[in-house]
């Protein structure tokens, strides 16, 4: 039974009573009524709203029925035991914790049941404080379970395949190749220039992987010092230099389990490199300083602007780490390369930035969008990605246009405006001489694909109705969305 009750409820209110309600789920089972009882009151002190079942079979009934935080049940109940009601619990409610109610004698059955999954037990007679901090510690539990529960569920939203942001032919190439290198332990070498994406894929692909629920960490190896790289992936021991006053992880071990990217892999110094091979094919890692291998099970994703082929032709790449690392190659396009990709991802960008910046921009002016799609994006995707969160931040209308631009991207607005004309000469050459429908239709197929078959948009740029360019679709056989 649960003991010391009235002293114990004064200083349990005051040390652990929650300054607002946490709403917290918690069922009793019971056969002793009075013991449930006693329980529930305990627990209500600090904020649960408790449920009681005086049964086994009713305590099973409202698991399979009802969401519940946090579960107390005793082991020895007639009907239906408390290791019965830990399996149902599991099987119904698996964020749930289990906390099994137990005798002297019980003891041993106790921790079968949590190595079956009970969170704890405890052993009777009760006191109210440790009731109370057991409760606690199992709903601390219940809320990281539920926590990375919903991480897990953004990580998927943001990166997996469906969402990524793309209209391009070689992006669907790109992505169609992600998804058969995904679920393998591959390693994979990407590449492609600045600002592409690279580190985006990177995370795809482990996010799409059986390694999904493991870390993901990722390591700039051009931002290290050189001295460092080695205890940044390594890890070192206390003494190890200088500056190692305690011992300390490096990436591969708290990467275990997981993967590990290695960003701009093509700048990583020849010694490290060398350890870095043999990591590779030993799956062993030793802290700078010490002697003694540790094991280690980590997916290696790298990633380079660089062509490693000349670096290794250059004498700056080791060849075997080359071939070591490019098991599966993805290569990246850069923006300009793959111009279909451009206003999805503005767009994508222009929605991040009213979110981030609490603004309410609904679109970009037809000149914009023909600047945009004309722009050589020297800085790729990222580039993108900040001039359209300049242009969020400075609009005052609603609608981003040139009049948006920062300055000094072109010079002037009057060099935007020039920018913005739709490419001419060889492109269009072909034009001259054609009758006005045939101008016409091309006009409106490569404003579709400017837009994304976005027909509203497509119709604003054109500054033509929406019925009048629905007609034109069909008049031109354009009507079905591609």
């Amino acid at each position: 039974m649960i003991t010391n009750m009235t002293n114990d409820f004064v200083d349990s209110e005051m040390a652990q009573t929650p300054s607002e309600p946490v709403n917290v789920r918690s069922l009793l089972v019971d056969n002793d009524k009075d013991h449930a009882e006693a329980m529930a009151e305990s627990l209500e002190r600090i904020g649960h709203h408790c449920t009681i079942a005086t049964s086994g079979p009713a305590g099973a009934q409202l698991i399979q029925n009802r969401q519940f935080d946090v579960i107390v049940t005793d082991l020895v109940m007639n009907e239906l035991d408390g290791m019965e009601i830990l399996a149902i619990a599991n099987q119904n409610l698996p964020d749930a914790e289990v906390i099994l109610v137990t005798g002297h004698a019980s003891v041993p059955k106790a921790v079968e049941a949590m190595q079956q999954g009970a969170f704890n037990f405890l052993e009777k007679p009760i006191s109210t404080k440790r009731l109370q901090a057991v409760a606690t510690k199992a709903l601390e539990s219940v809320r990281l379970k539920q926590g990375y529960r919903d991480l897990q569920g953004r990580l998927d939203e943001k990166f997996g395949f469906e969402n990524l942001i793309y209209a391009s032919a070689s992006m669907q190439d790109v992505v169609d190749r992600l998804k058969r290198i995904a679920p393998t332990e591959a390693g994979v070498l990407i590449t492609g220039q600045t600002g592409t994406g690279k580190d985006v894929i990177a995370q795809a692909i482990h996010q799409n992987s059986p390694r999904k629920s493991k870390p993901f960490v990722p390591i700039n190896t051009a931002a290290i010092a050189e001295h460092l790289i080695e205890s940044e992936l390594f890890g070192h021991v206390k003494g190890a230099f200088t500056d190692a006053i305690n011992d300390r992880v490096g990436k591969f071990e708290y990467a275990n389990g997981g993967t590990l990217f290695l960003d701009e892999v093509g700048d990583m110094p020849m010694p490290t490199q060398i350890k870095l091979l043999r990591v590779l094919e030993e799956r062993k890692i030793t802290r700078v300083g010490d002697n003694k291998p540790i094991d280690v099970n980590v997916r290696v994703l790298a990633a380079t602007n660089k062509d490693l082929e000349a670096e290794v032709e250059a004498g700056r790449f080791r060849s075997d780490l080359y071939f070591r690392l490019k098991i599966v190659t993805v290569h990246l396009s850069p923006l300009e390369n793959r111009k279909d990709d451009i206003i999805p991802l503005a767009d994508y960008f222009r929605k991040q930035a009213n979110k981030n910046h609490n603004k309410k921009t609904k679109n970009f002016s037809p000149d914009l969008t023909r600047w945009m799609f004309n722009y050589q994006w020297k800085g790729n995707v990222r580039q993108l990605k900040n001039v359209v969160e300049s242009l969020v931040v400075m609009d005052t209308d609603g609608t981003l246009g040139l009049d948006d631009l920062s300055p000094d991207l072109n010079g002037s607005v009057a060099e935007a405006l020039e920018a913005a004309t739709p490419a001419g000469g060889d492109d269009a050459s072909f034009l001259v001489g054609q009758t006005l429908k045939d101008i016409e239709r091309w006009a409106i197929e490569k404003t579709l694909k400017i837009a994304n078959n976005n027909r509203e948009e497509t119709a604003r740029i054109l500054g033509i109705s929406e019925r009048n360019l629905y007609r034109k679709l069909n008049e031109y056989g354009l009507g079905k969305k591609k």
